[in-house]
């Protein structure tokens, strides 16, 4: 069936996958009658007068009755009776999210869902997609010209009013369905290559955030020992776990103890590393892990996960060095964070630091759990190593020079017991965006103790702790991915009049 008939019609479903189709093909349309424009546009020096012009597919549903069928749902329902509508983007990425978030709309409301194509026009830019670089390929004429003929990214369509809880829509106009409007998604995606090197639909719902490169070449070299043949069936069978393993550039090894997948891809290799280079161990269903080193600094933590937020992961943690506040903490030993003091300076404008960042149950057992069965210590023995309490998150990296921060009575007041640049930025981005945190960290120094990180103390550390805490973490998120989603996305995340789409 083709949904394509009468672009001013309005299709209704009580079935997902049918909706999704519909969704696809109007999106297909649209930046396939886009495509061919600007192609003929690109090989043209006489240009066509009239503009051209292509607009997102829209989701809306209508909603008389809002009472929950299952109290204990984080998402998948509306909060009040009402109209609620979204558009959408890149069906090809969200095809499973899309499916899923339709198939609970329909379940807990029991309404129809609509389907139709809405007013917001997809900008070239974002049609061309990640591998074009549109300023670069075309020549200065084109660019002279190009926003006469075709729609460009518009900033007032793409801020993070809903996210943030400041979105209030006016009289007669739907309430959102979901947390990101088609532009700000697509922003988003094209950012991610940008700074990961990695095209957006090879991250997976779990995601490692890291800052220190050790922590990525442990990865890699774990990711390629689980890529490689082996003659041992039981070997195999503990490798095929995972079906490939992509790294900055496209370059894609695929697993050899599978069956029937495709040849490695080359990729492009860069002269250097991007910003804030993505490495991920893939899963057919996306359930795989993506780890990224992003840097040291709370603007890069911001950066990169407002942007990981809009593919909507199950799960991102934080497993990096921190400086240890208490006397009584060795080098090596773990933090694990069930609060956060935010100095970083980077988001009080989209979240006050004065509101809590709760921790997650969730998140907090599954790590402990994992640092347990690591390092074989139970019960109070883990107290050893491992202590629970505040991470402080500044946005200085030499901290220790300043006494405003070396005497702030918050730290003790807090009772703080590490202190880094990233957790605190990253969990209340997790907060904002309702994706679950957490944070487990190691300590590498004890600055307020004498205790100053140089060049042969830091070395020894890392030899020592980083296969430990990498394992820690890749465990943590086995785990997670055992609990399930639905159980994993807590209602602590959810605001009162909060959007359907998880």
């Amino acid at each position: 069936m083709s949904f394509l008939k009468s672009f001013n019609k309005v299709y209704k479903f009580t079935d997902a996958d049918e909706a999704f189709a519909c969704i696809e093909e109007l999106y297909n349309h649209s930046r396939a009658s886009l495509l061919e424009a600007f192609d003929e546009f690109s090989k043209s020096t006489d240009f066509r007068q009239e503009r051209v012009s292509a607009h997102y597919p829209y989701l809306r549903v209508k909603v008389d009755n809002a009472k929950r069928i299952d109290s204990r749902l984080s998402y998948g329902f509306v909060p009040k009776p009402g109209v609620y509508s979204t558009t959408l983007t890149r069906p090809d990425i969200f095809d499973h999210y899309y499916k899923e978030q339709i198939r609970l709309l329909l379940k807990n409301h029991n309404v129809p869902v609509e389907v139709g194509v809405s007013e917001v026009p997809m900008p070239i830019h974002f049609v061309l997609g990640e591998d074009f670089h549109l300023e670069g390929d075309l020549t200065p004429q084109h660019m002279e010209v190009l926003p006469n003929l075709f729609d460009l990214p518009d900033l007032s369509i793409m801020d993070d009013e809903i996210a943030n809880g400041t979105y209030y829509p006016a009289d007669g106009e739907d309430a959102p369905l979901a947390l990101f409007t088609a532009p700000r998604v697509d922003m988003s995606l094209l950012r991610l290559r940008h700074y990961t090197g990695t095209n957006a639909a090879h991250f997976q719902n779990y995601v490692i955030f890291t800052n220190y490169q050790f922590y990525i070449d442990e990865f890699i070299k774990i990711a390629h020992q689980t890529m490689s043949p082996s003659d041992d069936a039981a070997v195999r069978e503990g490798r095929a776990e995972y079906e490939a393993f992509v790294e900055p550039g496209n370059i894609v090894t695929y697993n050899k103890n599978i069956k029937g997948l495709p040849k490695d891809e080359d990729g492009e290799r860069g002269r250097r590393l991007p910003q804030m280079p993505a490495y991920h161990l893939k899963r057919p269903d996306g359930s795989g892990i993506t780890m990224v080193n992003i840097g040291v600094g709370p603007s890069n933590a911001k950066t990169i996960t407002d942007h990981i937020a809009v593919l909507r992961p199950h799960a991102w943690i934080m497993l990096g060095h921190c400086a240890g506040l208490r006397n009584s903490q060795n080098l090596g030993d773990y933090c694990l964070a069930h609060g956060y003091l935010r100095e970083d300076n980077v988001l009080y404008r989209d979240l006050n630091p004065a509101i809590p960042i709760p921790a997650l149950s969730e998140i907090q057992l599954a790590l402990e759990k994992s640092v347990a069965e690591v390092t074989g210590l139970k019960g109070y023995d883990l107290k050893k190593i491992m202590r629970t309490g505040t991470v402080a998150s500044v946005d200085d990296r030499n901290w220790e020079l300043r006494p405003s921060i070396r005497k702030n009575a918050r730290l003790s007041q807090s009772r703080a017991i590490a202190l880094d640049m990233e957790s605190g930025t990253i969990a209340a981005n997790g907060f904002r965006f309702r994706v679950p945190y957490g944070t487990l960290l190691c300590v590498s120094d004890k600055p307020l103790h004498g205790m100053l990180k140089l060049p042969g103390m830091a070395e020894n550390f890392y030899r020592q702790r980083v296969e430990q805490h990498l394992q820690i973490g890749l465990l943590t998120m086995a785990m997670l991915r055992e609990i399930g989603e639905d159980r994993l996305h807590s209602r602590k995340l959810r605001s009162f009049n909060e959007v359907a789409f998880q």
